[in-house]
């Protein structure tokens, strides 16, 4: 069949590389250790599971659209309007809806590189131009990047902390990139990981928001939540903002099962931080026996660690997957870390110690 008899698609899918998940690997041994989506290693707490098995009796009906009883439930726990929310099917979800109803064709979006790989996929999509401005020290450069806002400049993603390399901006550099930033664009603080922070100058971004129109919050319940396998995500910024987002959200995607699980998780909050803690008690202890071992390790404050590995990171993605362990390969870049139950940290850790081109 000739080209000229087949459906024509866009011509921006011809020039990027669709969003690849971590994958699963085994050992010759039947050894599997996924460390590569930054997921909870443990499953849901009684009280989420009860939930969501109740909600499972009832699929056969449409969930509530407006996912009212979830977005009261944020509300609540957080202490912010209900008119200031907006919910989608994962984080990922409200980034796409956020570009939706901001962008159009010619518009730039400005965000730090490397950080989050689905921006440049969904910035692409929105029809806009990414503008990707260099990491210094692994961690964004504020002031290059409001150097980089143009007219054109729609929307900026600040990613604290920054996927893949854990590391964070503080207050009073966010606070005065904020103050450079025109007040037709909007900023994007994306805040996936901020339950694993522990750094005291990194602001917590509803503090933020209040007093600034142009700043938006973006949140998920896959990391800390344990929620990766439902998809649920939300976007806290003020009034006009969140209609203007809701108004993109595409019909019935945050479904009933994780409405009531995302409810039944909020209400045990404190412990599902109790779980946090331990997730960040093992994220100091294996990047304190890396950094002894050699290895240049930057501060994290998320559920994972980075390894600048250069020109050898795809030789230590496959020394990992040898043993059974998948880690996040960047190539010629590094490695993302995901931080596991004690075993699978401890398994890493033996292939760390054993390879021998530490920092590319």
């Amino acid at each position: 069949m000739s080209e000229a008899n087949t459906p024509r698609f866009r011509s921006v899918l011809d020039r990027f590389t669709a969003y690849k998940p971590g994958k699963i690997v085994a050992s010759p041994e039947g050894r599997s250790f996924k460390l590569s989506s930054n997921e909870s290693p443990e499953g849901p707490l009684p009280s989420v599971l009860a939930a969501i098995t109740e909600a499972a009796t009832k699929v056969n009906r449409y969930p509530d659209n407006s996912s009212a009883a979830l977005i009261e439930a944020i509300g609540a726990r957080f202490g912010v309007p209900a008119s200031h929310i907006a919910v989608g099917c994962g984080s990922v979800g409200v980034t796409q809806m956020l570009l939706e109803a901001v962008c159009e064709p010619g518009d730039e979006v400005v965000y730090a590189w490397r950080s989050f790989e689905a921006y440049p996929i969904l910035v692409a999509l929105a029809g806009a131009t990414s503008v990707q401005v260099p990491l210094v020290d692994e961690t964004h450069d504020l002031s290059a990047m409001a150097d980089a806002i143009t007219d054109k400049t729609r929307l900026v993603f600040v990613c604290n902390p920054n996927n893949p390399t854990g590391t964070v901006v503080r207050r009073a550099e966010l606070e005065a990139f904020l103050d450079r930033v025109p007040a037709d664009c909007l900023v994007v603080l994306d805040e996936a990981y901020i339950e694993y922070i522990r750094d005291p100058e990194v602001p917590n971004g509803l503090d933020l928001y209040r007093d600034r129109p142009n700043l938006a919050i973006l949140r998920t319940f896959s990391k800390a939540y344990g929620l990766a396998g439902l998809r649920v995500g939300y976007m806290v910024a003020h009034p006009t903002v969140a209609e203007a987002i809701r108004k993109t959200y595409l019909p019935f995607s945050v479904n009933a099962v994780v409405q009531a699980a995302a409810i039944a998780s909020l209400a045990a909050t404190d412990e599902l931080l109790t779980r946090v803690e331990g997730t960040v008690k093992e994220r100091e202890r294996v990047r304190a026996t890396l950094i002894a071992d050699g290895w240049t390790v930057p501060p994290a404050e998320s559920n994972f660690v980075w390894l600048r590995l250069g020109e050898h990171t795809m030789d230590f993605s496959a020394a990992c997957d040898a043993q059974g362990i998948s880690v996040r390969p960047f190539p010629g870049e590094g490695a993302r870390v995901s931080i596991g139950s004690p075993e699978e940290n401890d398994a890493f850790l033996e292939v760390a110690h054993a390879f021998p081109h530490r920092n590319g």
